[in-house]
């Protein structure tokens, strides 16, 4: 009997030591440890110790089975299409049927897409010619209900066979199928995601409940991978903004950390750039009671055009991309510390270095810091930053 290719193994348990994919694939080079990086804790603990402030514990999950998100290329010939990620530095691309790291969900779609390109001949994308229609795939679990948003991205600005993938999708996963979109990048780009969306089947945003608050997710928003660290890091914001405060949050994105302060501040300004964020953090305003609603405002646009806001603000929050913060942005704290700023980090490399640049600088102190294992089995880490004035 032929096996059935949308089978996948279940998520192990803490004691798979040993993964499948292991070379070539880059992704877990601390495979097996999902605590904090050694050498990532030590910079935190010098900085804090530099600043006269201890290193909180650090926040870590099990790793396994814990990605709700993924975004795999698709490459390899039309009979055997791969779905996976790439080699470091490379665009060969490393196949990854049985990603322990992955909810199982994600691996049961690609497997389902695996199975799907391949029976209807849909050609893989190839970097070098440009040709081929099925770039990536983007799956996001949403964790109440382990039901798959899903992402096809095609190398075209209209929708083409790849649009065709959506029927045998949804035979073949049912239920377990939240929405499908179509997504079209055709430029020759490493942006996974290009400007031209259609949904084919399924609700429009997934919702997920950091810190408590209901936030809405359209596919091409920003979301983090693993759910109850999320959780744990916005409730650890909450904690740190003072009850009354006028808020300020930067790069704000759907509002995981945002939303949960309109309860007990003063009012909360709201800063995005991307259009999904911004109509994901529309939706999430509007699931909010009428108050809270009062105290909400969003100004759009780059953070760099809205330092002004900091001079009306008790408390600034940030959560920037890895690169860190805009140049302006950084140097307009510096000129008007805010009392008391919050800053989540996940590029550690930027954090140290502009948060030196903020302390040597102004009258801020750090007050509190910790690690969260958001990127179990690799060098990365989520900080979290309280400083005051």
């Amino acid at each position: 009997m032929r096996p059935d290719p949308t089978r996948t193994r279940e998520a192990p348990g803490d004691d798979a030591t040993t993964c499948p994919h292991r070379p070539p694939c880059p992704g877990c080079p601390r495979y097996g440890d999902a605590a904090v990086a050694p050498r990532a804790r030590e910079r935190l603990a010098a900085f804090a110790s530099e600043h006269g402030t201890p290193l909180r514990d650090d926040v870590a999950g099990t790793g396994f089975g814990s990605r709700h998100r993924a975004r795999l290329m698709v490459r390899g010939r039309t009979r055997t299409p791969k779905v996976g990620i790439f080699q470091e530095g490379t665009h060969r691309i490393v196949d990854i049927p049985e990603c322990r790291i992955h909810h199982p969900t994600i691996n049961r779609v690609a497997a389902v897409l695996r199975a799907a390109a391949r029976d209807l001949g849909i050609a893989s994308y190839a970097d070098g010619p440009h040709r081929g229609s099925l770039r990536a795939l983007q799956v996001v679990v949403e964790s109440r209900t382990g039901r798959a948003q899903c992402v096809l991205v095609e190398n075209a600005a209209s929708p083409g066979e790849v649009a065709g993938l959506a029927d045998p999708l949804r035979e073949a996963l049912g239920e377990t199928l939240h929405s499908l979109w179509w997504n079209g990048q055709p430029e020759r780009s490493n942006a996974i995601l290009g400007r031209h969306w259609q949904r084919l089947h399924g609700p429009d945003v997934i919702w997920e409940a950091p810190g408590g608050c209901e936030v809405a997710f359209p596919p091409g928003a920003f979301g983090q991978s693993q759910p109850d660290l999320a959780d744990a890091i916005a409730r650890r914001v909450r904690a740190s903004v003072p009850a009354g405060a006028k808020v300020l949050e930067f790069y704000a994105g759907c509002g995981p950390l945002g939303i949960g302060l309109l309860a007990d501040a003063e009012r909360v300004v709201f800063n995005e750039v991307n259009e999904a964020s911004l109509a994901g953090l529309a939706r999430s305003l509007e699931a909010r009671p009428p108050a809270e609603r009062a105290r909400a405002r969003v100004v759009a646009g780059p953070a760099e055009e809205h330092t002004g806001e900091i001079a009306d603000a008790d408390c600034v929050v940030l959560d920037p991309p890895r690169k860190g913060l805009a140049a302006p942005v950084l140097e307009a704290l510096i000129a008007d510390p805010p009392r008391r700023l919050v800053w989540v980090s996940c590029g550690l490399d930027a954090f140290l270095d502009q948060a030196d640049a903020l302390l040597e600088r102004t009258s801020l102190r750090l007050r509190d810091v910790q690690a969260f294992a958001l990127f179990p089995f690799t060098e990365h880490v989520e900080t979290l930053a309280v400083f005051e004035r």
